[in-house]
């Protein structure tokens, strides 16, 4: 099966990644476990947006809201897909606001669904004004930045993990630049769309915790972002 990487999200562990993607024929989201070696990553070119061929068979007994769980052999990247097919992926995956894409209603400023309210699902994907987002420092920890945003339906999350990996590897590099991170948040600002792959952590204290998987731009993306150089 195919599937157009979607996801790119780090961990503290170093030395692993998660990734995810989307079927093109299905819609199916896939996320392969057990999760792979930033090495094999890099020798397999996995970024957003490349096709990644594999035998992928869903885990038995699976709890929610990781239905996305797959186990995978074989991973072979196929080719990189345009934007213009990158961005009718996500479009075809999209939900109007994180509440309805999770199936609960945030309260003001959320960012935990308690596990008495698990969901079905671990990620979706988020289509917002570019204005209605901000990447800020994590004024509690070094080299890490979070995000701000205004929700379609008139609710905010603030500091918000990211965890996409590109983004923190930008953010590694630059942090002490003095027009970071200013010059991301203006680079987006100039782009006509901007889409956001929102996951849940696995269970932590009681509940899933939302993140940042990715960042997405249209027409233009950050080429440092989106590379591992």
């Amino acid at each position: 099966m195919e599937i157009i990487i979607t996801d790119l999200t780090r961990f503290s562990n170093p030395e692993i990644v998660c990734i995810a993607g989307i079927n093109m024929v299905t819609n199916q989201c896939i996320r392969p476990l057990p999760y792979i070696s930033v090495a094999d990553c890099k020798r397999l070119n996995i970024l957003p947006g490349n096709v990644i061929n594999g035998d992928f068979t869903k885990i038995k007994n699976i709890e929610n809201p990781h239905s996305e769980d797959c186990n995978h052999t074989k991973l072979n990247r196929v080719r990189i897909c345009d934007s213009d097919e990158f961005q009718e992926l996500l479009d075809g995956d999209l939900v109007g606001s994180i509440s309805e894409g999770f199936g609960y209603d945030f309260p003001e400023k959320g960012k935990v669904i308690p596990k008495d309210f698990t969901p079905t699902k671990s990620i979706v994907t988020l289509k917002i004004n570019t204005r209605n987002i901000e990447i800020v420092k994590d004024g509690f920890k070094e080299g890490n930045i979070r995000l701000n945003l205004l929700d379609n339906d008139g609710k905010r999350f603030s500091f918000l993990s990211i965890t996409d990996l590109g983004f923190y590897n930008y953010a590694m590099k630059h942090f002490h630049d003095a027009n970071f991170p200013q010059i991301i948040n203006d680079f987006i600002r100039r782009q006509e769309s901007i889409y956001l792959r929102i996951g849940l952590g696995r269970e932590y204290q009681g509940g899933f915790w939302l993140q940042i998987n990715g960042i997405y731009t249209f027409p233009n993306f950050d080429t440092e972002i989106r590379s591992y150089s």
